[in-house]
């Protein structure tokens, strides 16, 4: 019996047993997160080292991203995200090991936070490309917002189920589910298949690098997508910092507030990929897509004003409805637009911008917020943000227009 419109990409077995594999592993990643955030501040109780972390971690995207969509693209993926998915489990363990036996230092979480961002680096173009393979072209809109659908619902349990079992017990369960659903993703990636390599060779790894970027700026619709996940990764997506900040100095709230806010953060953000999701169309609209951006920074400034917890959640809300349309949005534009032999290499860039662009976000909340607070930094960012969205719809009107 097929499945409803809503839910097509399910119709595909193989997408659905990565699918569904996905879902427990990203309720407990979401657990390790908010758990992680939540240790730094009872080590440091700094804005800044918090975002420092964020840094470490996710610095190796932004330094590997490059090389690694060589990867995808020359190795089957299958194998390269079992791989991953050990690395990672291995060092949620070690970190629950550190804090179970009272010895564990900022330094420590430094060091895992590093080397779980060279892990995710190699992990973040595989996983994306690999999603292509899995479905039929026609249902790949529907199956990367699906994807998105489930890392945000995992968003809304996670951190409301960290919240409670933080208060109660401590961070180490949080970080030993985490690495238990990991492993559980990595036997099912098993029944999979591994995946298609590009099939070219004769290159350097440099020369093949060079040859996707080329791609990337001479292609004016890949451009602007990739201009407009660069302003979103900057300014709105560092809710691991932003959220415990505004949760714990602006709200006075604890470990279950915390996980409340970013609940209603991942609601709107389930909402907005399932809107994606439902869409009947094959590619998502450019204007939407600019529109979506322009009202997550608003939200942004929105945030910077907020006193009490009940004008924090619906602003939440929308910031995270509106930025996870736009995410979802640029995600399944650069797979249609990209050939299959550079679809490895595609999906590396939306990493590096997705992921790798985090670490300058994140030192930016985390030092503005030292200095001037985090209400500063909500409105510096959401008014950069602002500004980037001006300036691409109005260079993207203008080519339109003379074309």
């Amino acid at each position: 019996m097929p499945f409803p419109s809503g839910l097509r990409a399910l119709d595909h077995p193989d997408f659905r047993r990565f699918y569904l594999a996905q879902l427990a592993a990203l309720v407990s990643g979401w657990m390790h997160t908010v758990a992680l955030s939540w240790l730094v501040l009872q080590l440091t109780d700094s804005p800044f080292r918090l975002g420092l972390i964020g840094t470490l971690q996710f610095g190796p995207i932004l330094l590997l991203s490059a090389f690694t969509g060589v990867a995808a693209d020359r190795l089957p993926k299958r194998n390269v995200l079992v791989t991953t998915q050990l690395t990672l489990a291995v060092l949620a363990f070690v970190l629950a090991a550190l804090v179970a036996a009272g010895v564990v230092r900022y330094w420590h979480v430094g060091v895992i936070a590093v080397l779980a961002g060279v892990t995710q680096a190699f992990d973040a173009p595989a996983r994306q490309s690999y999603i292509a393979e899995l479905v039929a072209r026609r249902d790949l809109v529907n199956a990367v917002a699906l994807n998105s659908a489930s890392f945000n619902a995992a968003r809304i349990v996670g951190p409301a189920v960290a919240g409670l079992v933080i208060a109660r017990y401590g961070v180490v369960p949080a970080f030993i589910v985490n690495a238990l659903g990991i492993l559980v993703v990595g036997l099912a990636l098993f029944t999979l298949p591994p995946g298609r390599p590009s099939g070219r060779r004769g290159g350097s790894v440099l020369e093949e690098i060079a040859e996707g970027v080329q791609y990337a700026v001479r292609t004016p619709v890949v451009r602007v997508v990739l201009g407009m996940l660069l302003v979103v990764s900057i300014t709105v997506f560092n809710f691991t910092v932003y959220v415990p900040l505004l949760a714990r100095q602006v709200l006075g709230l604890g470990a279950e507030g915390f996980g409340f806010l970013m609940a209603a953060l991942g609601v709107g953000a389930v909402t907005g990929a399932l809107t994606v999701g439902m869409r009947r169309a094959p590619e998502p609209p450019l204007t939407e897509m600019l529109a979506a951006g322009a009202v997550a920074v608003s939200g942004l400034l929105g945030l910077s004003a907020v006193r009490h917890v009940w004008a924090a959640v619906p602003l939440l809300f929308v910031t995270g409805l509106s930025g996870l349309m736009l995410v979802a949005s640029c995600n399944t534009r650069l797979q249609l637009s990209t050939p299959d032999e550079l679809r490895g290499r595609m999906m590396s860039l939306y990493t590096l911008l997705w992921g790798g662009m985090y670490p300058i976000g994140a030192f930016c909340v985390g030092a503005i917020s030292e200095a001037w607070g985090v209400s500063t930094a909500f409105f510096v960012q959401g008014a950069a943000g602002l500004t980037g969205f001006a300036a691409l719809t109005l260079w993207w009107r203008r080519r339109t227009a003379a074309s």
